[in-house]
């Protein structure tokens, strides 16, 4: 993902009032053009239409505020102003659908549909950039089909389509709406202007409405796609966008909206950041999908003619998940029919940008967006749970599902692809359609143009691989919720805090006790030591419980805990491991994180760890007897595949002695068990916390083979 840094100016005026901003802003620079409505008027021979609708539409509605009068004030706002001709164009799409009777104001058949259309048109045409956030064509994402990271007065985040070299046009699009190639990135004082030549109109249905209408419309494309997630009952789920009841507590303020921890160096009290509460709980979906083409070559028949029991069929004539259940009952999670479609299905909404996560990889450049070592990203799936594989890299020539390269993964390797057998080249990713009624609230299409099965060699491949992912990527709330490496610089979106269990269970698969606070850093321009830059720094009495993801197969295997050496505040803490998470097993003795490589840092002083950690000296079998002595005290280096620092800054984290890895569980897994771990501190002092970045599966056939050792990266 590419990410743009922006400076926080006014982060501690934010802290101070507990994450709601009243920003003075009397220092700004003034640009002579005045604000955004006064140049609206100047052009009104061109944006008289829109500027009738800014004038009518309030800023919400709750507030007797209009659209024009917000615009007309100091602020940071991005406006993709649509001209006359666009409104017009489209009230003709609107008469050409039959929503209004004809293509004109006067066409709308109640004040209710014409409130609605007015609403549609401003407020997807206008970004509220906050303190200091304003989007000029040159702050764009620079990755194609990428999201602008602040939502829209609509609540939409648009998608960005740069025109390619090839294209004859050279039109930027917004959610395939054509920004005008003449009039764009006009500065005023309070923003900048995008002149329009279409509305912006994301479709406000959701994922399980897009397929539904594939279906009512008998429309090719994802016809088969479509009627298979109906026929696994699984429409009405894709249909959840918003948990109102959380919505209802926030704005009840039932919900802690943010705390400001206690924060302690060395013996005296410092100010701290405050920690704030997403003000919504949203779900995502996103589905990998067979296009109708692949369906007709495989079963040779037209796809609207195709049906459930056909797929049925053919599953069960290629013995494909022999161990799932051969009945009619499709809605079952251990169907035949209903595994194949649920492993198309993760419960995150992925948008392009975000298929596989980029920041500090060793390699990357991502000013000039240039790919580094190859990055993967693990998910888990819905109905029966299995790790998905998304893989991109510089070879791969796109992002592919289940791609297992050969790596050059030598110890003074590169860590890129050396080659791909074909049973492992994976399924590309296709482009979505971001256009019309596909660009929906809730999810993301994709097509892809093989079959995608969890067969044998999916699992054997991903066991013969160390499996690693940022605790972010196993909670899909931090996603659906873009808390997830956020690339927004203000405190709310750096900073965020989690309810506890008791008071909302914000994250479904993590329980946290009332005595814990629960809270994530994206670590935006910060230049820390994790992989991704974020973290997990969890305070309190900490007791805290995650469900796992699954293994691909059953085996032993070792489950690792990354570990920065650079604060003095961490904890010791005992970790529980078991299928029950209530009754968890121990897990050795308590893990001291005050431990480094070489040294130990308390809040007192520093003094030696004696690990026995050196710097790699290149002298292969000498650097992997230092590893064997690590691994014999639960420790390893850190990885080689990141930096130990920001973008392209410092040393990868291997040649770091402030990273390491800590073995914490070595236990027999089953791909059908599910797996709790649980963090508990054995401390009671409150200022200390508990860390927290990735973890790692990796299966004995990995840590223990004689004839290829495990890798360094």
């Amino acid at each position: 993902m590419m990410t743009k840094k922006i400076i926080p100016l006014c982060m501690l005026l934010a802290i101070l009032i507990g994450c709601k901003e009243d920003i003075d802003s009397s220092s700004r620079y003034v640009f002579k053009e005045g604000t955004i409505m006064t140049y609206l008027e100047k052009h009104a021979d061109v944006y008289s239409e829109y500027l009738d609708i800014l004038y009518k539409v309030p800023v919400s509605k709750v507030s007797a505020t209009t659209l024009g009068q917000l615009l007309s004030a100091r602020g940071h706002y991005t406006v993709f102003a649509p001209t006359n001709d666009a409104i017009a164009a489209y009230l003709d799409t609107l008469a050409a659908t039959d929503i209004i009777d004809a293509p004109s104001w006067e066409g709308f058949r109640d004040s209710t549909s014409l409130d609605s259309v007015l609403k549609v048109i401003a407020y997807n045409s206008i970004i509220d950039g906050g303190d200091a956030t304003t989007y000029f064509t040159y702050s764009f994402p620079t990755r194609q089909d990428a999201e602008i990271p602040l939502s829209n007065m609509y609540d939409r985040r648009l998608v960005v389509h740069q025109p390619e070299f090839y294209e004859s046009d050279g039109v930027t699009l917004i959610n395939g709406a054509a920004m005008d190639k003449r009039n764009y990135d006009i500065p005023v004082l309070n923003g900048c202007i995008h002149s329009m030549t279409a509305v912006i109109n994301p479709s406000n249905n959701t994922l399980g409405h897009l397929l539904k209408s594939y279906i009512d419309e008998r429309e090719e494309g994802f016809y088969v796609a479509s009627v298979l997630a109906m026929a696994a009952g699984l429409l009405d789920t894709l249909k959840m966008h918003t948990d109102y009841v959380y919505e209802d507590k926030f704005l009840r303020g039932e919900i802690t909206k943010s705390i400001q921890p206690i924060h302690v160096e060395g013996s005296v009290l410092v100010p701290a950041p405050g920690f704030c509460t997403p003000e919504h709980r949203y779900y995502g979906f996103t589905y990998f999908a067979e296009t109708d083409s692949v369906w007709r070559a495989l079963l040779g028949k037209e796809p609207l003619d195709i049906t459930p029991e056909d797929v049925m069929k053919y599953l069960d004539d290629n013995n494909i998940y022999p161990d799932a259940k051969r009945n009619n009952d499709y809605t079952d999670k251990d169907n035949l029919l209903n595994r194949f479609v649920t492993y198309h299905l993760l419960p995150v909404r992925l948008p392009t940008d975000k298929l596989v996560y980029h920041y500090n990889e060793v390699g990357y450049m991502p000013n000039v967006g240039v790919l580094g070592v190859v990055m993967s990203e693990f998910y888990t799936t819905m109905g029966h749970r299995r790790l998905l594989k998304i893989l991109e890299s510089q070879e791969s020539h796109g992002i592919y599902l289940n791609r297992f390269p050969k790596l050059k993964n030598g110890r003074h390797d590169n860590y890129h692809e050396a080659g791909c057998e074909p049973r492992n080249e994976g399924i590309l990713i296709g482009a979505p359609n971001l256009s019309g009624k596909n660009s929906v609230r809730n999810g993301m299409l994709y097509p892809i143009g093989k079959l995608l099965l969890y067969d044998d060699n999916t699992r054997n491949e991903m066991m013969k691989n160390r499996i690693r992912w940022d605790v972010t990527a196993m909670i899909p709330e931090f996603i659906n919720n873009d808390i997830r490496m956020s690339p927004i610089s203000d405190v709310p979106h750096m900073n965020v805090n989690i309810p506890v269990t008791s008071e909302y269970r914000y994250l479904e698969d993590v329980d946290i006790s009332d005595d814990t606070q629960f809270f994530y850093w994206t670590g935006l321009g910060r230049g820390w030591l994790n992989y991704d830059g974020d973290e997990f720094t969890i305070r309190g009495i900490q007791d805290v419980t995650f469900r796992l993801p699954p293994v691909p197969k059953r085996g032993t295997y070792e489950i690792r805990y990354a570990v920065n050496n650079t604060g003095k505040r961490r904890v010791i803490a005992q970790f529980y491991w078991g299928k029950d998470k209530n009754q968890l097993a121990v897990q050795g003795i308590p893990l001291d994180l005050r431990i480094g490589p070489t040294t130990v840092n308390t809040t007192s002083l520093s003094f030696p760890s004696f690990m026995g950690w050196e710097a790699d000296t290149g002298d292969d079998d000498y650097d992997a007897e230092v590893d064997k002595q690590l691994r014999n005290k639960g420790f390893m280096k850190g990885s080689s595949i990141h930096y130990a620092g920001g973008p392209g800054s410092g040393k990868p984290a291997r040649a770091s002695e402030l990273n390491s890895r800590r073995i914490i569980v070595r236990q027999t897994m089953d791909p059908d068990e599910t797996y709790y771990i649980r963090f508990k501190t054995v401390m009671d002092d409150i200022t200390l916390y508990l860390y927290m970045d990735y973890l790692e599966y990796c299966a004995k056939e990995v840590y223990d083979n004689p004839e290829a050792p495990e890798d360094i990266w």
